[in-house]
């Protein structure tokens, strides 16, 4: 990973630094925020502790994935030694069966820049979820609507009978607008998105009309523009994960949680628990979420393109 950053600094030591300087020096008297940002496997976390190191801050995490305790080979989880003595935060305190929503990230993570900006410190966002992202920097607001169990356990029976793809037509019947922000194996977003709908009659979207940056944000990527290679990144991390035990580690998570519980429902468990329920074979495992994960890549790449403008490559 550092030797990696290095190229890439190089190659775009100038813009970084100009982009930082310009940023600090600025006369805007919003609370300066730094989001590192854009696809999977583009090298966010390399770049995100450089500028920590240099600016002597902390980074909070926006990856949906990292919250969860056990889950470290599958979400790709800075170690302790990779840290490098940087704090982080919002990584490792959630049980994978426990359910965790975007408006609870919102709630923690605010008291997380809250206290670094105490501090007289920037705050860095690192990682690529791109709603936990957008729910601390834009001001708008998070639908804040109850659970109502027994409509979820309607919508969870039609998706275990007639699968994923069933409850996604149904939301993009009633929601197109945030049915195409979401796959169809995302299911608990897509389940929650039909809930808000069914039970206010208003688009997800619908609350983000108003949106506005709530800080002064410097939006940074290292992210080389070259897609080709981004999907080869992507390739070998997966290969780098099976080859790191994630079949093992996914076999150990079975034995203290069920396959239903709320982990397995982070993308991409689903193709490993296939492979050990002798559905397809480990090749085709692999192909398949390396296949997933380059799919989710061109997402990201979609959302994030908003930020473009913020971008002087």
């Amino acid at each position: 990973m550092h030797y990696y950053f290095t190229y890439i600094l190089k190659k775009w030591k100038m813009i970084f630094e100009k982009k930082l300087n310009d940023f600090l020096n600025n006369e805007n008297t919003k609370q300066k925020i730094i989001v590192v940002y854009w696809p999977t496997a583009s090298w966010k976390t390399g770049l995100s502790l450089e500028i920590a190191k240099l600016l002597n801050t902390e980074i909070i995490s926006t990856d949906s994935r990292q919250i969860f305790r056990e889950l470290n080979i599958w979400t790709w989880k800075i170690t302790i030694e990779e840290m490098q003595w940087i704090k982080h935060h919002m990584i490792d305190f959630v049980n994978p069966d426990d359910e965790y929503s975007v408006w609870e990230f919102k709630s923690e993570a605010e008291k997380c820049i809250e206290d670094i900006i105490s501090k007289q410190k920037i705050p860095v966002l690192c990682w690529g979820t791109w709603l936990y992202i957008d729910s601390l920097i834009y001001d708008f607001d998070i639908p804040n609507v109850p659970a109502d169990e027994d409509l979820r356990n309607k919508l969870e029976l039609e998706r275990l009978e007639f699968w994923n793809q069933y409850i996604w037509d149904k939301l993009n019947g009633i929601d197109s607008n945030y049915a195409k922000e979401l796959h169809p194996n995302n299911y608990r977003y897509v389940i929650r998105a039909l809930e808000v709908k069914m039970l206010t009659w208003k688009s997800k979207t619908e609350f983000r009309t108003e949106k506005s940056l709530k800080y002064d944000v410097l939006f940074l990527t290292p992210y080389s523009w070259n897609r080709e290679e981004l999907y080869n990144k992507i390739n070998k991390r997966i290969q780098m994960m099976f080859d790191d035990w994630l079949v093992l580690e996914v076999q150990n998570l079975l034995k203290k949680y069920s396959k239903n519980d709320f982990w397995m429902k982070t993308i991409w468990y689903k193709e490993v628990i296939d492979y050990l329920e002798w559905n397809i074979t480990l090749q085709e495992c692999v192909d398949l979420v390396q296949k997933n994960n380059r799919n989710y890549a061109k997402r990201q790449l979609t959302w994030f393109r908003k930020y473009e403008e913020d971008l002087e490559i």
